[in-house]
This record gives structure tokens, sequence and C-alpha cells, in this order.
């Protein structure tokens, strides 16, 4: 099932109250906010005739991280990771967040000129994110007490 939803560009503020009431609700606000924020580009998918956004996502130009044993000559392509991707829990399963994923894809090749997209998943999204093209790399990692792994997609 999924519902149609209008995606607009918003500002990093906007982003705060559902990144912080989806991710990381028992943390202050300001665990949410990110320094490069004011670089970045944000996104809102709004369901019809609502003024508040019900999914949003952070995308900022960042390197894809190379492993320790990679050959340095060989440049990296362009990048663009996404950050603090939360959708409301009642639009969760509806397609919501698939929409706002895609429209990432696109932007960042189109807006960015990337051919690379990433992210720290947690492993329990995992593979929400495979289901959409994302692989896994690297090795998996805490951030406090919940495990993340890193996935890409070339695109």
């Amino acid at each position: 099932m999924s519902i149609e939803v209008a995606i607009q560009q918003i500002s990093a503020e906007e982003t705060v109250p559902l990144r912080h009431s989806v991710l990381w609700p028992n943390h202050p606000v300001s665990h949410v906010l990110l320094p490069e924020d004011a670089s970045g580009l944000h996104y809102g998918a709004f369901l019809p005739g609502t003024s508040a956004a019900v999914s949003v996502i952070s995308v900022f130009r960042d390197p894809l991280p190379s492993p320790v044993d990679s050959e340095p000559s060989i440049p990296a392509p362009p990048a663009a990771r996404f950050r603090k991707f939360a959708c409301a829990p009642e639009h969760q399963g509806k397609g919501v967040g698939t929409q706002l994923l895609r429209h990432i894809f696109e932007t960042v090749v189109l807006e960015m000129a990337c051919t690379v997209v990433w992210c720290d998943a947690r492993t329990s999204a995992a593979g929400w994110y495979e289901r959409r093209g994302m692989q896994r790399f690297g090795e998996v990692f805490l951030k406090g007490d919940i495990e993340y792994v890193r996935m890409m997609r070339e695109l």
C-alpha cells in the first residue's frame, strides 16, 4: 500500500521535531542537531492538505569512507550521505519513506552531481535499505547502544 506524498525542500529546523520524536526521543533535542545542517539539503514528505512533514531526510556532500586496505591512488567517486531519515510511526509501511528516499537518489545525481549515496543505517533497518537497492559495507558499529552498518548505492 502506497500513499501519494508531496516532497518539498524544507529548512533544517523543520526536520528537528520528527528527527527527535522518531530517532532519539529519550535524548535532548540537541542530540539530533548536526553541525553541518547549514550546508545540507533537507526534504520533507507531506500528505495532501497537511502542513507538517510526515517524513524527513537530510543529505550532504560527503566522501564515501574508504576501507583501511584500499588503494589510495584510485580516486573516490563523488558521494553524498543522507542522515537523520525519519518517518512518523503511523505512516511507516505506506511507501512514504520509499518515495522520499527515491527523491534523494534523484537529487544526489541531478543537484549534487554525485554518483554514490551512502548512510549509517541502524542494523534493524538494513533489510529495508537493501530492498531499495542499497548494500552493506564495512563492519557493524555502535552509536550509543544501537548497532549500525554503513549502506551505499551507486547511482
